[in-house]
């Protein structure tokens, strides 16, 4: 089937250093990017034989793929979905999230689904998206399952942060948390434990990937009262034209009254220290952005569990969350950047 779809550093305390963060942004992927991105997942054989026919008490396998985030700065040109069986676009009820649902009975057959997407995406700055809603700014306090907030393990945390703030305003606090996760986390992956995006794992490690680093920022952030919003997708290159992406990326939005909603990727100033204020008040269009927020339910027919955060595909055999091998691939390629025009042309 085809869908086609569109939808069109703190500052500083000083002048001086909200001047140094633009600087740097605009000289950095000043231009957004178009690009064709494409996910690919199998699902193995689930069950044995067919179900008889009227049989009504037989396993159902449900499957959810997430889909590209459609918003402002980051445009859905074109989608096509390909499946082996039948499915629909849903959305999620709190976030707004995209995802495709298919289902089928346990029949011992493989599904196969291939969704190619043409995105317009954006270079994300400071004070660009405002967030009028109260309840909106209000959920993105709150603590979740692996973030937690207004807990004893931040304190010490919080002290140096607030050390380093002084007696300036929100943002002098933002820029604070920012720069004490990017000084005391390590980006690595070894062992096991990384990767849930745990506060409690992040304040006794001190390492991990975009997901922990994340999570304390907003453990912290949260707990000061800054709202903070968490993002996913997948990092694209910009030092080639097309190929395989081996996994996610993740980052975090701060809503301060200063800017409205500031972006930050501590995880990112961690391995590009030379970009470190750009990161703070910049996403380049270096990425692709699928889903908001944690804990997430997909809707009525997502019985098992919330998703602690939702990238990959979430199976589930009659209710329960299946552990069976999924296969997944991502790839992307560039295209000519469109005329702005071009893209108020397209249906939406």
């Amino acid at each position: 089937m085809r869908c086609p779809a569109r939808a069109r550093r703190a500052i500083g305390l000083f002048l001086l250093s909200a001047y140094g963060l633009f600087a740097a942004s605009a000289a950095y992927a000043a231009d957004g990017r178009t690009f064709e991105f494409e996910y690919v997942v199998r699902v193995h054989p689930i069950g044995g034989g067919e179900r008889e026919a009227g049989d009504e008490n037989g396993e159902e396998v449900h499957v959810f793929v997430p889909l590209p985030t459609n918003d402002a700065r980051q445009q859905v040109l074109d989608e096509e979905i390909l499946a082996s069986v039948p499915g629909r676009i849903e959305i999620e009820p709190v976030h707004g999230n995209r995802f495709y649902h298919l289902s089928y009975p346990t029949d011992g057959r493989a599904l196969d689904v291939t969704i190619r997407t043409t995105v317009e995406r954006e270079v994300v700055r400071a004070g660009e998206r405002s967030e009028p809603d109260p309840a909106v700014l209000f959920r993105h306090l709150a603590g979740s399952t692996r973030v937690v907030v207004d807990h004893p393990v931040l304190q010490p945390m919080l002290a140096d942060v607030r050390r380093l703030a002084g007696s300036g305003a929100t943002a002098a606090k933002a820029r604070a948390i920012y720069d004490w996760v990017v000084d005391h986390m390590e980006y690595k992956k070894v062992g096991n434990g990384w990767g849930n995006g745990d506060t409690f794992w992040a304040c006794s490690e001190r390492y991990g990937n975009c997901t922990d680093f994340h999570a304390l920022v907003m453990s912290l952030a949260r707990t000061e009262g800054i709202p903070a919003r968490f993002e996913i997708g997948f990092s694209i290159p910009e030092d080639r034209s097309e190929g395989d992406i081996d996994g996610y990326h993740c980052w975090v939005e701060l809503h301060l009254e200063e800017t409205g909603w500031l972006p930050i990727d501590a995880a990112e100033a961690s391995k590009q220290p030379e970009r470190r204020d750009l990161f703070y008040g910049t996403h380049p269009a270096d990425r692709i952005h699928f889903t908001t927020g944690r804990d997430l339910k997909l809707g009525p027919d997502h019985r098992g569990p919330a998703l602690n955060f939702f990238i990959y595909p979430h199976v589930e055999v009659d209710g329960h969350p299946h552990d069976g091998p999924i296969e997944t691939r991502f790839r992307y390629r560039n295209l000519p950047r469109l005329p702005a025009d071009s893209i108020a042309s397209k249906p939406r």
